[in-house]
């Protein structure tokens, strides 16, 4: 057993116990308070936190760590498939490769949770996965194997196969091959869905794998829309309400314009990556105003870097910068933890501090959101992985 006594607890979901404890044992938080008595924990390893910030683990809803990895090239890259454009059997945790150098910094930053998956060449690209960032084996790190589907829309999959003259080239041929492949899944759905319901008569459908995969969003598996400009995150709206999917849309740049029709889609996203240079054309308007604007208009979001986009151990600094431009420090740290993990469905585990969950706990020596502040200690699955 372990008790950090004397620490300002940011739990999210339940607000702040000031001077508090916090106990794990093993993986899993066993009692938050604030009234500590020694006597009660003799034998327990005590680590005085002088009265610092203690915040849950950070989230990263997502990026590409291990999948397109840091200083290798083109055999470290398996972040896109682009034989073809509708690949929804693709698995991102089959190419995570956690020796990827990019974990270590990760994690020493306080990120210690990560979904990550495929990239946006793809119409329809395949899976998502929950990690942890600290372990040996890819296996051992799962928090969930599949959390989302992702898919895109924009420039991305125009650009990849319109340039070798292949569908799509445009952004209504994007649109038309993800409709065409969920009007497939979803007959195929209800087929497979009669069959191990036994109604009478009904048969089993030939296995096909790719719809075998995307009919999991009927089920209400969530999936991840790739999408930067106003006009493809209206697409994305319409496609999800046409299909009654469970959607985020990702990366969201211009959803900042359009802020009273996303708040009346009720469609949540995952904003970013915003720190850096305007890449392509449609980041033109990307702005560290966006998250307050959002804020403001009461639309639930988190935010992502995109890993290696921008790096994840700088987490932190972009969000800064979001608060910089009006975003409130509140809802800043709670898209950082809680929303990422409540968007990607893994809030059960991590995300917020509380009984029962894991034990992946930041202690910070600073006011988080300075550049100057750096974790004192970061605990994953109840282990110290990293203590200045």
């Amino acid at each position: 057993m372990r008790v950090i006594k004397n620490a300002k607890i940011h739990t999210i979901t339940s607000g702040i116990v000031d001077g508090g404890y916090i106990a794990f044992e093993g993986k899993v938080i066993k009692e938050i308070g604030n009234d500590f008595d020694p006597k009660q924990w003799e034998d327990a390893e005590i680590i005085d936190a002088g009265g610092k910030d203690l915040t849950p683990g950070l989230v990263d809803p997502h990026c590409h760590i291990g999948i397109m990895e840091e200083g290798i090239g083109f055999e470290g890259n398996d972040t896109n498939e682009m034989s073809g454009p509708i690949y929804p059997e693709l698995r991102g945790i089959d190419s995570v490769y956690v020796k990827d150098m990019a974990f270590e910094p990760t994690y020493k930053s306080g990120v210690t949770t990560v979904n990550t998956g495929p990239g946006s060449a793809n119409v329809i690209g395949g899976t998502f996965t929950a990690l942890k960032t600290y372990g040996e084996t890819v296996d051992e790190m799962i928090i969930k194997e599949e959390t989302c589907m992702k898919m895109a829309l924009g420039e991305n999959p125009k650009r990849v196969y319109g340039s070798a003259k292949k569908n799509p080239a445009t952004r209504m041929a994007s649109a038309a091959l993800m409709r065409e492949w969920l009007f497939k899944a979803r007959e195929y759905h209800k087929e497979y869905q009669a069959f191990i319901n036994k109604v009478e008569d009904a048969k089993e459908p030939k296995f096909d794998m790719k719809l075998h995969s995307l009919m999991r969003v009927f089920d209400g598996m969530p999936v991840k829309i790739h999408a930067h400009r106003a006009d493809d995150i209206m697409t994305a709206i319409r496609i999800a309400k046409e299909f009654d999917l469970n959607v985020t849309i990702d990366h969201a740049t211009e959803a900042y314009l359009i802020p009273k029709q996303v708040k009346e889609s009720g469609v949540p996203l995952i904003i970013g990556p915003t720190l850096g240079y305007a890449s392509k054309y449609e980041l033109v308007n990307k702005s560290f105003t966006s998250a307050k604007v959002l804020e403001d208009h009461d639309i639930e979001f988190s935010i992502m870097t995109d890993h290696p986009i921008i790096t994840l151990d700088t987490t932190l600094v972009q969000t800064a910068l979001f608060i910089k431009e009006g975003l409130s420090r509140e809802v800043a740290l709670k898209t950082l933890t809680y929303t990422a993990a409540k968007l990607n469905g893994i809030e059960d585990r991590v995300g917020s501090l509380e009984v029962g969950k894991d034990a992946d706990i930041v202690l910070w020596d600073g006011d988080m959101f300075d550049v100057y502040t750096r974790p004192s200690m970061v605990i994953i699955n109840g282990e110290i992985v990293h203590k200045v």
